[in-house]
């Protein structure tokens, strides 16, 4: 995971109001595996801002994984 990677929850964190498969966009790294996620709604407007770490967290991805270029 690094920088601007786009994530999900992984787990419900109802005393923070986020539950699982929330998106999520990382925006800081403090140390290895410690992030600081940002969730915004549709028009981009963030509604929270939670340090969380990584095995609470997973990679979305929006084209295949290891994708080859087709000649």
């Amino acid at each position: 995971m690094k920088l601007l990677d786009v994530v999900a929850l992984t787990e419900d964190l109802p005393e923070l109001e986020l539950y699982r498969g929330q998106v999520g966009t990382i925006v800081e790294e403090y140390e290895p595996g410690v992030f600081e996620i940002e969730f915004s709604d549709l028009t981009g407007k963030a509604y929270a801002v939670e340090i969380l770490n990584a095995n609470q967290l997973m990679i979305l991805y929006h084209q295949p994984i290891g994708e080859r270029t087709l000649v």
